[in-house]
């Protein structure tokens, strides 16, 4: 086993392992549900039922070790009694962030089902994220949050990244596919960004408001946030199933349709869809500890989540490719997979230097 220590370069390189291989899976598991038969008998399942059942084992997969493990402890600085009960604080912004993340989950993977390659959708959600970091990072330096400065690397990954997403924004798509011109993919991506920027800077708040020498419970923010998660999401659910019945033009939608009909008459192969989100909750475990990683700014694990991320958008389109005979990167795919690359070799330099920064003021 490979043991490293908290804050370590080794222990990022763990976690990106492991985040670039479930990454994969969860890429690949979506055209495989919603592009290719199950079985020779079986058509390819409808892309908001699977979205239904997929989040559901995703959730499961979150929630129960948070459950079993007690992560839901958190260790707080500031203890606020509240009905005669002693409670984090923290609850106070953890919430909202857990109501964030009930959003991002569907709209990652409604991106997904979108007709575009698992690469343009990682490039474009990835690519937002990453200026998002930067600018998060901006806005907590300008607040005093923040003590560290954003390493000219870093920025300069931040500006390759960006040129990597132009790319597939702004270049040819085949298939007539154009995402700024599809009002569901601008939605979609809408209420993806958003979340994300909130949740970004929350998690970075509790993170840099540590006082030195105190408890960085990240197991606890992710427990309380997947917990606030998944209440959000039932919510959410049951507003799409009852809606109807207080607004019956909800039924001209045909997602709304489509998920109702996936939970009265479930679909074949739905508990095989269901068990396909355990990779997606395995994301999620990655995702917030990169984000979260010790001393490191908004910008650098914003870049390195996403990076990551993007890579394995590339191995998942060439496996789907092979698997499934969905359509072959192109070549601006190739071009924008080149400027992460040069991100990538930007983001190294910056971790050799922070690395040094930390371990000379005795921090790792």
């Amino acid at each position: 086993m490979w043991k490293t220590t908290e804050g370590s370069t080794g222990r990022l390189l763990q976690l990106c392992t492991g985040y670039y291989l479930v990454y994969i899976v969860t890429g690949l598991v979506v055209k495989a549900f919603t592009a290719a038969p199950l079985t020779p008998l079986t058509p390819p399942m409808n892309a908001i039922a699977f979205l239904g059942y997929n989040t559901l084992g995703a959730n499961l997969t979150c929630l129960l070790p948070v459950l079993i493990l007690g992560w839901y402890r958190l260790d707080s600085i500031r203890p606020i009694r509240v009905a005669g009960h002693l409670v984090p604080s923290e609850l106070l912004y953890i919430i909202p962030s857990g109501i964030c993340t009930a959003v991002i989950i569907p709209t990652t993977t409604l991106m997904y089902t979108l007709p575009i390659s698992v690469m343009v959708a990682m490039v474009i959600m990835r690519a937002a994220v990453i200026v998002i970091g930067r600018v998060v990072d901006g806005l907590q330096i300008a607040q005093g949050i923040l003590q560290k400065r954003v390493y000219w690397e870093e920025n300069v990954a931040v500006l390759f990244a960006v040129l990597a997403a132009c790319i597939e924004l702004f270049g040819s798509h085949t298939g007539g596919f154009a995402f700024l011109h599809n009002r569901a993919a601008l939605i979609i991506f809408t209420s993806y960004l958003v979340s994300y920027s909130i949740r970004i800077y929350i998690m970075n708040y509790y993170k840099n408001t540590r006082p030195r020498g105190a408890p960085l419970d990240n197991k606890g923010f992710f427990g309380l946030e997947q917990i606030s998660a998944s209440v959000a999401m039932v919510l959410m659910a049951l507003l799409v199933y009852f809606g109807p019945r207080a607004f019956p033009s909800w039924l001209e939608a045909p997602q709304v349709l489509a998920f109702i009909g996936s939970i009265q008459t479930p679909l074949p192969g739905w508990h095989w869809a269901a068990l396909s989100g355990l990779a997606f909750g395995l994301v999620a475990f990655f995702s917030v500890f990169i984000f979260m990683f010790k001393g490191r700014t908004a910008t650098f694990t914003g870049l390195l989540n996403r990076l990551t991320s993007l890579v394995a958008g590339t191995t998942a389109t060439l496996l789907g490719h092979w698997l499934f005979k969905s359509r072959f990167p192109s070549l601006q795919n190739w071009v924008s997979l080149g400027f992460v690359l040069v991100a990538v070799a930007f983001l190294t330099r910056a971790e050799r230097r922070r690395a040094q920064e930390l371990r000379a003021a005795a921090e790792i």
